[in-house]
């Protein structure tokens, strides 16, 4: 695949089908008139393990010869692609091998062996994740597949724009939460061609804002890894395939505080009664903030993943 298109959009979906979860699209009046648009949110913590990653884990998992499955497959995540690759390797009848950060929230390290995976831990502030997981599948004979920066993954995750823009009609905006930019990247691929004109626009938080650095640059930039509550987004800088997507289709990258991101996730639980982790609430929280200048009347908001345990859900939001 030389580059992402709607096509591998189109057949990804076609893969998925009947094993993924179409998810829901949820509205709210109160939303709207708080914000002054009329949103659409696309409620990827209904999707299997949680959150949007299962479509592109299920999507290149599904695409592997015979040889690939028989040996098993390996990949490296801080807990919803791990539980992605995990659940979509046991559909699949093959084995799975997850490096995860050992800070990994504990209920996405259960839930990641509870698919039947194999997890080895390592330290995300002083070691490479990539590297090692290169490593340990090059030892085991395992095929890799990287949490975002794969086409096969990309596509799968383009498939939430692709449900949305079919329920919903044309938007004018689209807000997605960036970690990879992987979902980004498939999203705006999609949504580019469904809905032409729409106004692509990442949210990172402040602390993780290596993407928004890197589009002002023209290049990829690295930063420290982040220290922010939104774990599945703490990434020190964008993946190659997806940024050269991304540097293309994207408008603009917001930055969201911690702060705000615990804010939308009240919001979410007391207005719209559903639970968002905090990457899955911070392109939310871009909305709810105002960081968006002169929205359009029809805006797409993707919620990207729910997996947050109880302890730490009522950690986060007692003060707030």
């Amino acid at each position: 695949m030389a580059e992402l298109s709607l096509t591998d959009v189109r057949a990804a979906a076609e893969r998925i089908a009947g094993v993924a979860h179409r998810t829901p699209v949820l509205t709210s009046r109160t939303l709207d008139e708080r914000v002054g648009a009329h949103v659409f949110l696309k409620a990827e913590n209904f999707q299997r393990i949680g959150a949007f990653k299962f479509r592109g884990a299920y999507n290149a998992v599904s695409r592997l010869s015979a040889d690939q499955l028989q040996h098993g497959v390996a990949a490296y995540s801080s807990g919803n692609h791990a539980q992605a690759v995990a659940l979509a390797a046991r559909i699949a009848g093959t084995a799975a091998v997850i490096l995860m950060p050992e800070d990994a929230p504990p209920t996405k390290l259960a839930a990641t062996r509870g698919y039947g995976a194999e997890v080895v831990t390592y330290d995300r502030y002083t070691q490479d994740r990539a590297a090692l997981a290169k490593e340990l599948a090059a030892e085991r004979g395992l095929t890799l597949i990287p949490p975002y920066d794969h086409y096969d993954v990309m596509a799968g995750q383009g498939t939430v724009a692709l449900e949305l823009i079919e329920e919903v009609g044309r938007l004018g905006a689209l807000l997605v939460p960036v970690g990879g930019g992987g979902l980004m990247a498939g999203c705006a691929t999609a949504a580019s061609q469904l809905s032409p004109g729409i106004r692509m626009i990442g949210v990172e938080p402040e602390a993780g804002d290596d993407h928004a650095r890197s589009l002002t640059a023209g290049e990829r930039v690295e930063i420290d890894v982040p220290r922010t509550i939104a774990d599945g987004q703490a990434i020190s800088s964008p993946g190659e395939l997806t940024f050269a997507v991304n540097r293309r289709l994207v408008d603009r990258f917001e930055l969201v505080s911690d702060d705000e991101i615990v804010a939308a996730m009240a919001f979410a639980f007391e207005r719209l009664k559903i639970v968002l982790e905090p990457s899955g609430a911070s392109a939310l929280a871009a909305l709810l903030a105002g960081r968006i200048q002169g929205l359009p009347e029809r805006v797409g908001v993707v919620l990207s993943g729910g997996n947050v345990g109880l302890d730490r859900f009522r950690e986060l939001l007692g003060d707030s």
